[in-house]
């Protein structure tokens, strides 16, 4: 393997990381009505490639801002 091929799947492997800790991170601030509704988003979000574009399509904006 190529060095400029290695550097292409690790920028993208790095950005899909990037991308899926933020979702995980955004899950864990958001009250999503109930435990079981957070969880399911949670593991939603934890699937590695896909997960975080399934929750920014359908989870993002279900869940509201943790009032303290």
């Amino acid at each position: 393997m190529s060095i400029k091929a290695f550097l292409i799947i690790a920028g993208l492997f790095f950005l899909f990381f990037i991308l899926t800790t933020w979702a995980i991170m955004n899950v864990a601030q958001k009250d999503f009505g109930s435990t079981g509704k957070k969880v399911f988003w949670w593991i939603v979000a934890s699937i590695p490639f896909i997960g975080f574009l399934i929750y920014l399509m359908f989870g993002f904006r279900k869940g509201g801002k943790k009032v303290y």
